[in-house]
This record gives C-alpha cells, sequence and structure tokens, in this order.
C-alpha cells in the first residue's frame, strides 16, 4: 500500500553520478587548450577559474527551467562549490581563510552570472565585451567576439536538448574549435 502523503516528501535529490557527469564535463570543456591558445584566454589560475565560471553558467540557464531542473542545477552549483573548496584547501588554504575565498567564488560567480545575462539579452556586441572584461582583463574585442560567438553555439545546442538529455548528462559542448579559427 503506497502511503498517503508521499507526495509530501522531499524531492529526489539529482543522483550523484549524473552531477559528478555533468561537472566533468564543464571541467574538460573550460580546459581546453583551443581557449587558451587561440581566443586569448589567460592560462592561468584566474584564466581557467572564468571558464569553469563561463560553461557552469551555460549549463545552469539550461538546467533551471528544465522539468526538475532547479533540483538538478541546485545540486550541480553546490558540487562545483564544494570543488571550489577542497581546491582551496588542497592549495593549503587555512580553515579561517577558506569561507573568505569561498564567498569572493560565489560574488565572482553570481557577477558574472547577472552581466552575462543582461549582455546576452541586449545582443552579441554586449556579451563580447562582457566576455572581454571578465575573461580577457579587457584584452582583444576579437578574441572575445570569437569567444562569444562559442558561447552563443553553446548556448544554442544546450538549447535544442530535450529536458531529460540536459538534465542527464547524456551531450557534449559543441568544439570551440571553429570560434578560434574564426
Amino acid at each position: 500500500m503506497l502511503w498517503p502523503f508521499n507526495h509530501f516528501r522531499k524531492p529526489h535529490a539529482p543522483q550523484r553520478g549524473t552531477i559528478e557527469a555533468i561537472y566533468g564535463m564543464i571541467v574538460a570543456q573550460a580546459r581546453e587548450p583551443l581557449f587558451y591558445a587561440g581566443l586569448g584566454v589567460p592560462d592561468t589560475v584566474n584564466g581557467r577559474f572564468d571558464m569553469v565560471l563561463l560553461h557552469l553558467w551555460m549549463v545552469l540557464r539550461r538546467l533551471r527551467p528544465a522539468q526538475g531542473g532547479a533540483g538538478l542545477a541546485q545540486a550541480l552549483f553546490d558540487h562545483f562549490c564544494a570543488d571550489m573548496d577542497d581546491n582551496l584547501r588542497e592549495m593549503g588554504v587555512g580553515d579561517l581563510t577558506v569561507p573568505k575565498r569561498m564567498q569572493k567564488f560565489g560574488e565572482a560567480f553570481y557577477g558574472r552570472a547577472a552581466a552575462y545575462d543582461r549582455a546576452l539579452q541586449a545582443g552579441a556586441e554586449p556579451l563580447a565585451q562582457a566576455l572581454c572584461k571578465n575573461i580577457l582583463d579587457g584584452g582583444d574585442i576579437a578574441q572575445a567576439r570569437q569567444l562569444a560567438a562559442y558561447a552563443n553555439a553553446v548556448i544554442a545546442a544546450l538549447a535544442r536538448l530535450d529536458d531529460a538529455s540536459a538534465g542527464n548528462g547524456s551531450w557534449r559542448f559543441p568544439s570551440p574549435s571553429f570560434a578560434a579559427v574564426g
């Protein structure tokens, strides 16, 4: 017999394996050498962090409106935070400093996400300018336009996925190679 109050239970948390798979794809894509060699992203800790944030932002904006996507998006963001916390501790950052650094990571993510959301709604050039400022340290706007073209291609590819496919990690990011040559 089914308990009549089952619908009051907390919804099932997304499977850990799915979250790890999606986050693994985000990190692997953020490490793609073409971003650094062909698109001018600084090959530094900050440059790589910014690329993880960009990819995380694109994936989260696809997952949130999906059926059951809010929980998945939150679990993915939580996994990102846990990974950043682990990385800080591996680098020897002290227990008292970790929360302050984590707060800065959160501020960086939310600030960039808001800037990218506004820019995306305003068009290709504002997105290129936001990426130039946040990722390329105000550098080459032509490379920022290529990076914006890549971001738009990723957003379009993610939008073509049905909700189930988007949420189960059975997709891949488009290659940045077209943008690096452009």
